[in-house]
């Protein structure tokens, strides 16, 4: 019994070893775009060759136990690929994804079968087998296409939607061809045709099995989900029984006909209903288990197979047929989508990016050429090359997608977006952003502030960042409408939930003038910038607000934060193609605004240069809100006296770029005064300062006077009034000014919005999320 546990513990140890080498190596190779299914092989096929290198009766035992996880584990993974699959996928056939998708299939098909014989994989002529071979070199993994589509972030353009729906429409076709084929033609004995009886009995069990799914399985799983409401956990029976029913379904053919396990369950997931909460869990659980542990397993065991020291390198042939295999399916597939394109109407660039992504093998290609080897159909070293072949069609992807995002770069032009230059006729648009419900608030509160005049008004693209997590990346699945993927994860679904029940409370009382549209940003927190600046671009918003990493506890004290979404911010502030705005909330959502009373009093902190500015045009909008009274607060520097400080001083502020840029402060101010100042709608206060001590006693001074201050992030050329504040900022994306009234020492009811102005310099280069270049 010691000896046992100790050998089950080596093998964790193992297999935890395993898994932090491929998130090792998936973040080396992360720069390079890479997916981790890159990674997961490398290891996979290193560590299966150096471990399970000699054939022993341990190594046996060990390949056996592999044997059994991997077949059953596959036999899930097509079950759930199956059950993703919208059956009314067979009534599209007219759409262009669908014919992309169909002439891929033909060409690559057809070229296959007629060269595959020549380069005599099959040991003898087999031509059922070589058909085969034909039909999984013209396949594609949809499910590694839809997630490495979402995560080299062309999910939402044109190209993004339309080949991850030419993949689902391949990936189907193929796979049911591959069913078909297992009915006439026997696997397990090197493809031998079947007796007309066998088939018909296959066949009959077949049909059965479908009908018991699509008719039968509604029934049961309906039961369940009326048992078993939303908001409560399922039953631990219930759970037991559904996923027992669907074991039986899945294994009544091949128990009593001898039809293949893996296509069995992929037939029964195709007609299954997917809608329901079962479906939804089997999918969820199944994909983050298949995402976490299994893959790395898989490949795992797949270098236990393919031993690299038996991989004829030597030989010129088997060089030959890893590269004539590659270029079979890579012709083949650019072949049919570039006819296809012609006549549809297609950039001859776009239908060759279209062929070589959906070329992309998966996993389910790697296991049945590892299952050819493992049934004598080919040799060890021929199988190595097919899984080195499937390995080339995932490389080149992240350089496909990389032309892809380079030429729509070029088409996307580029203005200046900011308050300051924003029309007044035109209707201002904002990219408010939220971690969780508990920024909704401090949201609403701020759309109600910001709404200005009711003409032109404006449109608020209220955006859920959620982090794109293995667990959430598992329940991504072929989507409908505007984007190509959707989310099923049910935690990301509830919470976008009460965002949306909140807001739309807010909008049915007090929506006038403004316009919410809620849209959704998913993506690793390294690569969250990318998503949102590229979104403000396409969506040409004047202002990107984000909320500040820490949020407010019970006792209104800014907690230690979110460091992740920190950096989100930070690297925002460099790329934004706008202006960028940070909330700090600590209490602006504590009540509603009225329109009938004031409710809250803010404060504008200017003392020069364009982030100054840009706050100074926002608090304009501010100060049309009856519930809001506003005060402006310039700091003007005061040298006066014959001191040698004060000689220095002065010429300090006497420089040229610094009068030019007090020139245009002024011009700003005074426009600003005339607007709102002169008609008392404004309150207006001056302090007088020599330096920056003053600045942070005066800072400190207005505590508890105002509940929302609104500062400009930096911004300001030589000003004597902040020189050195920088050396003991503690969030120095704030900026000096913004530092300090957000310190957890200042007040525990001061909202504070640091923005800055949008420039030139740190813009994106110029890039829609829902590009268009096909």
């Amino acid at each position: 019994m010691t000896f046992k546990l100790a050998t089950v513990a080596v093998y964790m140890l193992m297999f935890f070893f395993i898994i932090f080498l491929c998130n090792f190596l998936h973040l080396l190779l992360r720069p390079l775009s890479q997916p981790r299914v890159v990674s997961e092989c490398i290891v996979g096929l290193l560590i299966g060759n150096l471990l399970l290198r000699k054939p022993s009766i341990s190594n046996a035992g060990i390949r056996s136990t592999l044997q059994y996880i991997v077949d059953g584990a596959m036999v899930l993974h097509m079950f759930v690929v199956g059950l993703e699959v919208d059956p009314n996928i067979f009534l599209e056939i007219h759409l262009l994804e669908a014919k992309v998708a169909y002439s891929g299939v033909l060409t690559t098909f057809v070229m296959a079968a007629l060269l595959t014989p020549l380069l005599s994989i099959p040991d003898g002529s087999n031509v059922p087998f070589n058909l085969c071979l034909s039909i999984v070199v013209a396949g594609t993994g949809s499910p590694l296409l839809t997630r490495l589509i979402t995560d080299l972030k062309i999910g939402r353009s044109d190209i993004g939607r339309f080949v991850v729906s030419a993949g689902v429409h391949t990936d189907v076709m193929c796979t049911l061809l591959i069913s078909i084929g297992c009915v006439i033609f026997d696997p397990y004995s090197r493809f031998m045709y079947r007796s007309m009886k066998s088939i018909m009995k296959m066949v009959c069990l077949l049909f059965i099995e479908l009908i018991l799914a699509s008719k039968l399985t509604p029934l049961i799983m309906n039961w369940v989900n009326r048992e078993n409401p939303d908001g409560k956990p399922i039953k631990g029976s219930h759970l037991v029984l559904a996923v027992a029913y669907v074991f039986l379904i899945c294994s009544f053919s091949p128990l009593f006909a001898d039809y293949n396990k893996v296509m069995s369950a992929f037939l029964a997931g195709v007609f299954m209903p997917r809608d329901g909460r079962i479906a939804k869990t089997i999918i969820s659980k199944v994909n983050y288990f298949f995402a976490a542990v299994f893959f790395p397993l898989f490949f795992f065991w797949t270098g236990s197979l393919a031993q690299l020291n038996n991989f004829e390198g030597r030989k010129l042939a088997t060089w030959g047929n890893l590269f004539f295999i590659f270029l079979i399916a890579t012709v083949g597939k650019v072949a049919g989508s570039l006819l296809s394109g012609v006549m549809l109407g297609f950039q001859w660039k776009d239908s060759i990016a279209a062929g070589l992504l959906l070329n992309i093998k998966g996993h389910f290609h790697v296991y049945l050429a590892m299952m050819a080897s493992m049934m004598g159909l080919t040799n060890l070293s021929t199988s190595i090359s097919m899984l080195f072949s499937i390995f080339l069609t995932i490389i080149y992807t992240p350089l496909v997608v990389a032309n892809i995002i380079r030429r729509a770069r070029k088409r996307s032009p580029t203005q200046r977006m900011a308050l300051q230059w924003l029309n007044p006729s035109t209707e201002l648009g904002i990219l408010l952003c939220l971690h969780d419900p508990q920024n909704v608030p401090s949201a609403i509160n701020f759309m109600e502030i910001s709404r200005g005049p009711p003409d032109p008004g404006i449109v608020v693209h209220l955006t859920d960042m959620v982090e794109l997590t293995d667990k959430i990346a598992a329940t991504l699945s072929h989507g409908q409408g505007s984007d190509g993927v959707s989310v099923t994860d049910p935690e990301v679904i509830e919470m976008r939930e009460q965002i949306a029940e909140a807001v739309d409370i807010y909008m049915s009382e007090h929506g006038d003038g403004v316009t919410v549209k809620q849209m959704l940003t998913l993506s690793t927190l390294n690569n969250m910038h990318q998503d949102l600046c590229i979104l403000a671009e396409d969506l040409m918003v004047s202002l990107i607000v984000l909320p500040f990493h820490k949020q407010r506890d019970e006792s209104g004290r800014l907690g230690m934060g979110h460091s992740g979404f920190r950096h989100v911010n930070r690297k925002i502030f460099r790329h934004a193609p706008c202006s960028v705005g940070i909330l700090v909330d600590r209490g602006l959502g504590a009540a509603m605004i009225s329109r009938a009373s004031i409710s809250i009093h803010a404060a504008v902190i200017f003392i020069g240069g364009k982030d100054d500015r840009e706050a100074l045009a926002y608090a304009g909008r501010v100060a049309c809100h009856p519930g809001v009274k506003l005060t402006v607060i310039r700091f003007l520097l005061e040298a006066t006296g014959d001191s040698v400080s004060s000689i220095i001083t002065i010429a300090k502020a006497n420089t040229s770029e610094h009068l030019e840029e007090m020139k245009v402060d002024d011009e700003c101010f005074a426009d600003f005064y005339d607007k709102h100042v002169a008609g008392g709608q404004v309150s207006y206060m001056e302090k007088y300062l020599v330096n920056s001590g003053q600045t942070f006693s005066t800072l400190r001074s207005l505590e508890g006077q105002y509940g929302l201050f609104i500062v400009g992030r930096g911004g300001r050329v030589n000003s004597i009034l902040t020189v050195g504040m920088n050396d003991w900022e503690e969030c120095p994306e704030l900026g000096p000014i913004g530092d300090i009234l957000s310190a957890p020492d200042f007040s525990v009811t001061a909202s504070v919005l640091i923005i800055q102005q949008h420039s030139l310099r740190g813009e994106l280069d110029g890039l829609q999320d829902e590009f268009s270049i096909m």
